[in-house]
């Protein structure tokens, strides 16, 4: 398997799975407030929406590599 088909499948499946959850989520560690030698630390939620233009973009970036690869191959 090439190089440009693994990353054709890797944008396809991306691409699907943003389109699937629309975003994702993770949590950050922050230091809130620092005096001296004692820090307080909080963690924040942040959320990362992929719009769908993002997604079909990928499906369609992904299928052109994968049958343009094939072709040359």
């Amino acid at each position: 398997m090439t190089p440009i088909r693994i990353a054709a499948i890797a944008l396809i499946i991306a691409g699907v799975l943003g389109l699937a959850y629309g975003g994702f989520s993770y949590t950050k560690d922050t230091t809130a407030v620092k005096v001296g030698p004692l820090e307080l630390k909080v963690k924040e939620k942040e959320t990362v929406n992929v719009p769908m233009w993002a997604g079909v973009g990928a499906i369609v970036i992904g299928g052109l590599l994968l049958v343009m690869g094939s072709k040359k191959g």
